[in-house]
Order: structure tokens, then sequence, then C-alpha cells
């Protein structure tokens, strides 16, 4: 495809101007020249078709490299065959064979005025080039017009001077010819492609570079693919394949040198520009997740609004409306991109930055362009001054942009890649490797360092192997799991003696278990485990694998391979110790392995406690206050004393987990809080440890027990996605289902039950909450029958595990409300009694509150108003705030219907209060039904203000307000720092506020 010369008029006016001058028999020599492909052979025969036209007549010669052998080969190709030069070779005589071609040209000027057209005369053999310049020299009295091109661009290597460097200005006219502009450039696209849209003309400008040569190019390759069909990214989509040749042809021109520079400014380019587009990827799908959630919640609060209207009277209606918006979390959001931002679109400067804002950033953006310039000529091999000026002369020309940041960049990813085309694999990869050492010279980030590994082949070089494994590690840390398995594969690539190979393998498959590539991770742990190691570092890759084993149900499997290594372990008492932890921990998920590693451990600690160690017994003592056979306090007191003792690395975890877990059952919420932030501290990022998840899970487990229903409805359900498998729920799951039922989100928490289906759900602890937590929906949706069912059956699993106190699932009190409801008062008594009884073993104001309270609802009369006293008492002193509410709410109805209404109210006002504050709408709606049968109403509490901030957060916001951190909070306090950070938050929405520097006028006011 061909078009015509744009912007070209100038160099068009001078040459008609000297043609007319040469038939009016006075020569000059014309010098046309301009960088590879911006047409100076289109202008010459451009010029010399308008001399014919005048009547010149026209001597055409086209200089090559492979005539530079032969003296005068370009002049001779000029004026003809000459037989007398036949046999002239190097070293004859240049001045005879000078005249005599100066005679000849002098004899085609007598017969008429002549253009003498030499094209690419930087190509001429030296004594040819000596000629036009000594023939320059004397044409000016002659009908002679030399047009001679000449490239003109800057190259890594410095070229020879020039052909009019030794001529004086008077004797020769030069024009240079600039690259084309955007405009001329799109009207070009717009002549070929007359319905092409804005965006697709502008992608076509900037592949094009300003060349004619490149769009020419380009555009006989999109001839067969027209508009819409989107411009081509890479040289593969297009056929036939011109515009790959052009650039292919403009870098030899250049040189090797300057192509060299070109390739490994594409290949690191290449690198950054995927690095962006994962990032870009990953940022909008934040943003559209943080979009959605953000209509969900609004949603939600909608919903429970139009919910209140129809349930409520006027003041109802705004103190639900009110608990609704308070509780909702609203996740920060900024606003999505639209259209979504397309990662190669910054290559392009911003045409509208005023005058002024683009010189301040000047200064940037030249430290910005010296510093890549620095990098690539280090990788290069090439002088970094060279490369800077480089780097100018491509920016002037299109060839490159300058980015957002200022640094320079291939100004379409077409031509990206079509620079990269002259590349093998094995040329590209080390380049990669190359560019990685010098970043890692010149101190750059390691995750850059890394991310250029990545592209580059087995090095066998230490620094390599090394910068990756540490890139793995920090972004296991940062929690980056899908850049450190790259990171690590690459890594396995290298020459590695097995220990290394082994402990790289278990990071690796722990990795990939970790971010969902289930499939891969547990051959590569299998692997690890049968290559030789320390015995320290094959226990941490079969508890990774009994981890991974497990979470993908095998539950059996994974035990035994724990048991076949502890076997190979005689003379490592400790390593022994830990796998025999790892193992009953592991169990947990089926009942029958549970048994059995139970009933080892409990036997093995009766007949030689040291061969079980300390966390062995920590199992011991969580399993005995589950089985309803120790007391909190006593319970505490064991787990306490194991704590000082000196523990193994590989075993603290367990230590640390169990005795979290049994914290939060025993109400010491901020000592649990403190276990489950040591223990966590201590996990390494990369290895896959079953106690990270319980960890984790009693983390949750404590911010329920606070009844904290925003921070488990924030945080849970993508913890609980990420975790699931086959479809079972997870404690996550369960925790959710709790809290919407807990804020008056009902159809969405039947939307999650409805999400499993658990009739071949595979047994574990976590199946058995979530049949509790189901139990407590349907109940709530006014199913007695169907929540019976599930609080018996999960009962029923529960006491097959011999986990019979309340502590985990209470799931006798809730089958004894069911009980009441179905007009079985007998039962409801029977099952409300034996829950007393277990509580008051365990002993702490949440377990036997809660059993109180239904008992006394259940017996009835003067002896059920003590018991519902007595729950209120013991539960006054209690961080289970909502077992509180629902013993206020309780025994309120209890005392209404024994007469004492006043008493009633008071107390049924106070578990409204309560409810209100603590987020659950569930508690709030129940109590303003009760009020209203007892004929009172709700006297509404500040919502919002100093007023509305609970005896903690105020405590907390003032030690905020007074300049203390969240740490030096924690510490006063004697609670973790993430409970601070909760109370902040909550206290920060309440005020109204922000910042941290706003605390201070707002809890004066």
């Amino acid at each position: 495809m061909t078009g015509p010369l744009r912007e070209r008029e100038d160099a068009h006016a001078l040459l008609t101007a000297e043609a007319e001058r040469a038939r009016a028999g006075g020569g000059r020599l014309v010098l046309l020249r301009g960088a590879t492909g911006t047409g100076r052979s289109a202008v010459l025969e451009a010029a010399a078709a308008h001399a014919t036209h005048l009547g010149l007549r026209v001597l055409r010669a086209r200089c090559s490299p492979d005539d530079i052998a032969l003296p005068f080969s370009s002049v001779l190709h000029l004026l003809g065959s000459v037989p007398e030069f036949a046999d002239v070779g190097p070293g004859d005589d240049d001045r005879g064979s000078a005249a005599r071609l100066w005679r000849l040209l002098r004899s085609y000027a007598d017969e008429s005025p002549l253009m003498v057209a030499v094209d690419d005369v930087h190509l001429a053999d030296e004594a040819s080039r000596r000629w036009f310049v000594e023939a320059a020299r004397r044409i000016d009295r002659l009908p002679v017009l030399l047009v001679a091109t000449e490239r003109s661009q800057y190259d890594i290597d410095p070229r020879p001077a020039g052909l009019t460097h030794a001529l004086s200005p008077s004797v020769v006219r030069t024009h240079t010819l600039a690259p084309l502009t955007d405009n001329a450039s799109a009207d070009l696209v717009r002549a070929a492609f007359p319905t092409a849209s804005d965006r697709w003309t502008a992608d076509c400008v900037r592949a094009g570079a300003g060349s004619p040569l490149l769009l020419h190019a380009l555009l006989d390759d999109l001839d067969g693919a027209p508009p819409p069909t989107a411009v081509p990214r890479t040289c593969a989509a297009l056929y036939p394949g011109s515009y790959p040749a052009a650039v292919s042809w403009w870098l030899d021109s250049a040189g090797p040198a300057t192509a060299e520079v070109a390739r490994t400014l594409a290949a690191l380019e290449q690198a950054e520009r995927t690095e962006r587009t994962e990032r870009a990827a990953s940022d909008v799908r934040a943003a559209r997740k943080a979009s959605a959630e953000q209509a969900e919640n609004a949603e939600r609060a909608a919903s429970a609004e139009r919910a209140a209207s129809a349930e409520h009277a006027a003041s109802a209606k705004r103190a639900e409306g009110s608990v609704a918006r308070d509780t909702v979390p609203v996740p920060f959001c900024f606003p999505l991109p639209d259209p979504v931002p397309d990662p190669e679109s910054d290559s392009c400067t911003d045409t509208d930055t005023d005058t002024e804002a683009a010189h301040q950033a000047l200064p940037a953006a030249e430290v910005a362009t010296d510093t890549l310039a620095a990098l690539v000529a280090d990788a290069s091999g090439a002088d970094p001054a060279r490369v800077s000026g480089w780097f100018t002369a491509m920016t002037r020309l299109g060839v490159l942009r300058p980015d957002r940041a200022g640094r320079p960049r291939y100004a379409h990813p077409l031509l990206r890649d079509a620079v990269l085309g002259g590349w093998s694999t094995a040329r590209r990869q080390d380049a990669h490797r190359a560019v990685a050492q010098a970043m890692l010279r010149r101190g750059d980030h390691l995750d850059a360092v890394a991310r250029q590994l990545l592209g580059s082949a087995p090095t066998g070089l230490s620094w390599a192997l090394r910068v990756l494994r540490d890139a793995a590690t920090v972004a296991a840390r940062d929690a980056r799991p899908g850049d450190a398995v790259r990171y690590l594969r690459r890594a396995l690539q290298e020459p590695l003696p097995d220990d290394l190979r082994q402990r790289l393998l278990t990071e690796l498959g722990s990795l990939e278990y970790a971010s969902a590539d289930t499939p891969a991770g547990i051959p590569r742990l299998a692997e690890a485990l049968d290559l030789p190691a320390e015995p320290r570092d094959q226990v941490r890759t079969a508890i990774a694998l009994g981890t991974a084993l497990v979470g993908r149900g095998e539950v059996r499997t994974a035990v035994e391979v724990l048991r076949r290594l502890e076997g190979r372990l005689a003379g490592h008492p400790d390593l022994a110790r830990a796998l025999q932890t790892a193992s009953a921990l592991l169990s947990d998920q089926d009942q029958t392995v549970r048994r059995e590693a139970y009933r080892w451990l409990t036997d093995t600690a009766e007949r030689s406690p040291e061969l079980v160690g300390a966390s062995g017994q920590a199992l011991l003592v969580r399993y005995a206050a589950t089985a309803g056979d120790l007391p909190a306090q006593e319970a505490m007191r064991r787990l306490r004393t194991l704590l000082t003792e000196p523990a193994d690395p590989l075993a603290e975890p367990f230590l640390l987990g169990t005795a979290a877990a049994v914290a939060q059952w025993a109400d010491e919420l901020d000592e649990a809080e403190r276990l489950v932030e040591r223990g966590l501290a201590g996990q390494h990022p990369s290895l896959l440890h079953p106690m990270e998840q319980a960890l984790l899970d009693t983390r949750w487990d404590i911010a329920a027990a606070r009844g904290a229903y925003g921070t488990l409805l924030a945080v849970l359900p993508e913890a609980g996605r990420a975790r699931r498998t086959g479809g079972s729920p997870v404690n996550a799951d369960a925790h959710t289902l709790l809290a919407l039922v807990e804020t008056g989100r009902t159809p969405q928490a039947r939307r999650l039950a409805d999400t499993f289906d658990l009739r071949d759900t595979p047994d574990s602890w976590e199946l058995n909450r979530f049949l509790y937590a189901r139990g407590v929906l349907r109940y709530t949706e006014g199913d007695v029958a169907g929540a019976l069912h599930d609080f018996l059956e999960c009962g029923r699993r529960q006491s097959a595990r011999a986990v019979h106190s309340p502590v985990v699932t209470p799931w006798r009190t809730a089958a004894a409300e069911c009980r009441l409801a179905l007009g079985n008062p007998q039962e409801a008594v029977a099952l409300a009694t034996e829950e007393l009884r277990l509580a008051r073993v365990w002993n702490t104001p949440r377990t036997t509150g809660r059993a109180l309270r239904v008992l006394g609802r259940a017996t009835r009369g003067r002896r059920g108003l003590e018991l519902g006293a007595e729950a209120v008492a013991v539960l006054r002193d209690s961080p289970a705030e909502a077992e509180l509410v629902a013993s206020l709410l309780a025994h309120g109805r209890q005392l209404t219907a024994a007469g004492e209404r006043g008493r009633g109210r008071d107390h049924l006002r106070e578990g409204a209060e309560r409810a209100e504050r603590l987020g659950s709408v569930r508690l709030l709606t129940y109590a303003e039904q009760a009020l209203r049968t007892a004929g009172g109403r709700r006297t509404t509490p500040a919502h919002t203000g100093s007023g509305s901030l609970t005896g903690s957060e105020r405590r907390i916001a003032e030690l905020a307000a007074d300049g203390r951190t969240n740490t030096e909070i924690a510490d006063l306090l004697h609670v973790a720092r993430r409970t601070v950070e909760t109370h902040l938050t909550s206290a920060y929405r309440k005020l109204g506020i922000r910042r941290r520097g706003e605390l201070r006028g707002v809890l004066d006011d």
C-alpha cells in the first residue's frame, strides 16, 4: 500500500527551485538527510519525476555496501557502462579515473541539463564519495543538479562524518526530513481506512512511530483485517509481515550495537509490562469487588430499613434503621476507572498537561531516563552516554514515547514485539539475565531483579538462586503467594543439591496449596518427602503434606504419612513428638481417626509423659476440656505451666494454638488474642502448617465471642471461599451464617446455607459447627422442627467425637429452646439440666449463664425466675455481651409474665440498648416486641457521638487521643493490638471521624 508524501512540501519546493536553477545553467548539491524510514528515497524519486517533467535528463544510482570493494562503483552505476573502467580495481590511480569520470559527466551536461540522483550516499565506496564532494565544488557553473540522500540518525556506535562535512555551506543545500507528525500519520491511516475509529487510528499512528516506512508497512499488513478488528499487539497476528520486516531492516541499518540496545530495552520493557498488567488486573478486580461489596452493603441496609418499616412503629423504625446503618461494614472504596485503562496506554504523554507542570516534572523525567539508560547500557555493554542520547533521539523521532514517569518506552506494543522478533528465545533469556545482573549491581529492588530472572534460562550462578529465594520469601510474607510460586518454580530450574531442592519443593508445594492450586501442591510435597534431607526438614515437609492431605479430606492418609516418618526418627525424640502432636491435631477432621489418635496419646502420656511433650500435653488438656472432664481454671493453669517450659520450634505452634483455643473457651479473650498473635507471628510464610489455620479459626471465634459481627462479615466470607474444598463448609462459613442472622440479614444467610449440600459432606468438627449455625437460622426463620433436627444431629456427631462440653457448640440449650417452642418442656428441662451440669464443670460465665437462662425458661415459676436472675448476674462480668443481652431479655419476659412489669421493662430496655450497641438486629427486634407486649417503649439512646461509646472504646479512644500508638495502647491495657484496632474502628464510626487527630475534639464535646 502506497500513499501520497505527507509533510514533505518544503523538500519538494527546494528541489523544484534547484531544478529550475540547473535548467538556467547553475548547478548545486542538494543533500536530503533523514533517519531510516523517513522517506528519503521517496522524496528523491518524486524529485526525479518532476525533473524529468521539466526536461532534465536524470541519472540514478543507489549505493550499496556490497559495492564498496570496487573504487568508483557508485559513480559507475550512475554514469552507465564505461569501457575503459572495466578493469579498474583497488590500488589503481584514483586521480586519473576521477578525471575521466568528470569528463564523462560534463559531456552529458553538454547535451542537456542533468539531475544526478544518488540514493544512500553514506553507503558509497570511498572513491565515489570523494568524487561526489569534488563534483559539488565544480558544478555551480554547469546545468547539473546533484541530489543525494544520506542517513542521518543517532546510533550507539558513532558513524563516520557525512558527505558534506568538508564542503562550504555555499555549495550545498541541506534539508533534513523530520518524522511524520501524529496528524499527518492519522491522515494516511484514514485515507487507507476511511471508516476507522479514532482509537483504532491512534493505535496505528503509535505503531507507525512517525516513520512513513513503518506506517505504510503496517497498513499493508492490516489491509486483510480492517477495523473494527483491533490493531494487533504482536507480530504473529500480522500478514504478510511487512511491518516486522521493515522494523528488522530499520535495526539492521542502525548497526549491531544499536540493535542490541533496542532489543535489550524491549526485553526490559516487556517484563515490566507483564508486571504492570498483572497489577492493573488485580487493582481492577479489587476495585470491582469493593464496589460490589459497597452496593451489597447498601442493599442490605435498605432491606433492613424496609423490613423495619413493615414491622415496627415510627420510633422503632428509626432505631432499627440506625442499627442497620451503624452495623453494616462499609469498606473503603475508590472510584472504579471507567472505562478501565489499557495497561499499555501509559506510554503516551498527556497532551493536556500544562507547560508549567511539564517543566516541573522535567528533572524527574531526566533522572528516570538516565537511570534506565545506565541499566540498559550495563546489560548490553554499551556506553551509557550514547544510550541516553539514543533514547533522546528515538523519542524525537517518535519510536519511543515517555510514560507518566518520564521513562522512554516503545510507542506501541506491536513495535516492541517487532524489535524483539529478531532475537531467539535463548538470546532473550540472556538479555533478561544480563538485565537482572545489572539491576542487582546497582541495588534495585529484589522483586524487580527476580522478575527479570523469570525470563532467563538457568544460570547456575549463586546470586541468581539467592535472589529468587529471597524474593519468594518476601512475596510470601507480603501475602503474594502467586509471585512466590513463580519465583520458586524458576529457582527449581537451577542446578541444586538434593537437600536444597527438598526445602524449595516443600515451600513451593505449600504455597501452591495455599494459593488454591491443590493438585500441584500435593505432588510437590510428596516429591520433597522422598528426597534425602535433614530430619528436621523432613518433619516440616511431612507436616505440610499432612496438612494438604487433610484439606483434601484424606485424613487417614495424612496420619499414616506422619507415622511412617516418625518410625524413622528413633534418635530424634523432639521431632517424633512434633509429629505425634501434628497427627493428633490433624485427626480432628475425622472422628474415627481422632478417637484412635487420642487413645494412643492418652495411653502414652500415662505410661511415659516425657514421650508426649508440652504440645501433646496441651492437646490432652484441650481434649479433657471438650469431654467435660476439666474446669476452665484448671485447664488454664495447666496450659500456663506448659507455656513456661522450653519448647522446640517445630512443636511450639501446636502449644500456642491449643492454649489460644482453650483460653477463648475460658472467656480469657485478651489472653487468647495474645496467644493467637504470637502463634501467627511464628509461622513461616512459605510453609504449610495445620496450626496456622487453627489460629485463624480461634481469632474468628474470639471475634464471634465478642459479638464483633461487622468484623466477621468483612473478613470471613473471602476467608471461607479460600479454604473451602469439595463443597464442604468451614468454620468461616458457620461464623458468617451466625453473623448474618444476628444482624438481621436472614435472606443472605439462607442463600449461604443453601450453598452446601450436607448429605454427603465428610465428617469434621467444622461440619458440626455449621449444623449448629444452620439450626439457628432455621429457628429464626420459624422452622423449629428443622432447627431441632440440626441441633440434635450436631449433638450426635459431637458426642461421637467425645465432645460433650458446651464450650464449642451449645447444642443442648439450642435444642431445649426448640423443645419449648414445640410444647415439650420436660425434654427441654432435661437437655438444659444436662448442659448446666457440664457448664458448671467448665465453670465460665458464658456457658453457665446460657444454661441457666434456658433452664430458667423451661422450669418457669419462682425457680425459673431465680435461675433467670442468676443467669443475668453470672453474665454481668462476662465478655460474652450477646449472652448477657439474651439473658436480660429472657428474664425481662419472665418478670413481666410474673406481674413485675416495671422490673421486666427495665431488663428489656437494658437488653435493647445493649443489643443496639452490639449490632444484633435479631435481639433488638425481639426486645422491642417484648417491650410492646409489656406496655413499654424504649428510650432511644445516642447512636452516635461520644455518648454511644462503650467503656472499652472510650478508654482506648482517649489513649489514642493522647498520642499513644496502637502498640503502646495494647501493651498498656494488656490486650492484643488487633483488639485496639477493632475498638478504634468502631469508635471512629460512632464519632463520625476518619483521622486520629480528630479524636480529642469530638471526645471533649
